[in-house]
């Protein structure tokens, strides 16, 4: 009962907002866009060859034997766009998973430092509108964001 005397320190930050303004977590969000980006050209290259191909097929000048072949040829197309489309939205989304789970634990790693440095009991993560808000207020003196970026930038060089 003699630590209940000591004042309870409790810290609150946001997860997301310490991987957004981190060096380590910008650099990270910056792959995963480059990531996404060359999958969207891939994607974009292959709409615009099935737009060229239903125009093709749409072309009266063509034998009813030529427009058969450009059909099947663009149900094909059509075929291997949308195998093509699933697999990169899962790949994006494994990628995103993976980033999220390896900078969960280093963003702890970090928010533990800081706590144990400045003596805090726990530190808890605000979440945010979009998720779920799991602190509802919090005095701003409690938040320990930007000490658990510098933490993590110190940690992730």
């Amino acid at each position: 009962m003699a630590w209940a005397a000591d004042p309870v320190r409790v810290g609150v930050m946001d997860q997301q907002l310490v991987i957004e303004k981190s060096k380590a977590g910008k650099r990270a969000l910056e792959e995963l866009k480059a990531y996404s980006t060359t999958r969207q050209k891939i994607i974009n290259s292959d709409d615009q060859e099935l737009k060229e191909l239903e125009q093709a097929i749409q072309d009266g000048k063509l034998s009813e034997t030529a427009k058969q072949d450009k059909q099947n040829q663009f149900q094909s197309k059509l075929e291997a766009y949308q195998r093509r489309l699933a697999d990169f939205n899962r790949e994006i989304q494994q990628k995103q998973r993976e980033m999220v789970t390896e900078y969960a634990k280093k963003v702890q790693d970090a928010a533990q430092a800081v706590a144990q440095k400045e003596g805090y009991i726990a530190v808890i993560d605000r979440g945010n509108e979009a998720l779920i808000k799991i602190v509802i207020y919090h005095q701003p003196g409690l938040d320990v964001t930007e000490q658990v970026v510098k933490e993590f930038d110190r940690q992730n060089k």
